[in-house]
């Protein structure tokens, strides 16, 4: 199996209340290509993550966000949920962390909620992106422009709408992170 990804490492930036499948699946897909995922959280310990509204598996942390910086890594995932986003956006160290990664060169993806925190690090303006689309009037008064399609990438802001997208959102990082 070919690993294009070898030697990359990608950190999923996460908290309690994040979506399993929006989490589990693009770490499969990246770890399959080669990629060596670490789950960057708020506190030491784990998170629980949920199939919507049900509390779903624990996932053990990496690293915590005051100890990561972007040049740890060669991507940022952000995972959705509702509950994950809204308290990563409320953590400055989160916050700081995900506004350096889009000011890089480096690949940023987001599912579903998690551009709430790209709305609070302040990186939207003239970006285009998508979400679920209850973020679509907040991402247009931060500055962004929003789509209604499957994936969109805006020189390597990388977005999805939702579980459904998760083919196209983990095939686009992927290739992405091949460009390097």
């Amino acid at each position: 199996m070919s690993a294009p990804l070898q030697g990359k490492k990608v950190a999923f930036l996460a908290t309690d209340g994040v979506e399993q499948i929006e989490l589990t699946r693009p770490w499969k897909d990246l770890q399959d290509a080669g990629a060596e995922p670490h789950l960057v959280t708020l506190e030491k310990g784990e998170i629980r993550a949920f199939h919507h509204l049900d509390k779903a598996d624990s996932f053990p942390s990496d690293k915590v966000v005051k100890d990561a910086t972007a040049n740890d890594y060669d991507a940022l995932v952000l995972p959705g949920g509702v509950a994950n986003p809204d308290a990563l956006r409320l953590n400055q160290d989160a916050v700081s962390l995900v506004k350096h990664f889009v000011n890089s060169p480096k690949p940023v993806a987001a599912i579903c909620h998690a551009p709430w925190v790209l709305i609070e690090a302040g990186v939207l303006k003239g970006k285009t992106l998508t979400s679920f689309p209850s973020l679509q009037t907040d991402i247009r008064n931060a500055g962004g422009t929003w789509e209604d399609k499957e994936v969109c990438d805006d020189h390597g802001l990388i977005t999805s709408r939702n579980p459904d997208d998760l083919d196209a959102f983990c095939a686009r990082i992927i290739e992405a992170l091949s460009q390097d």
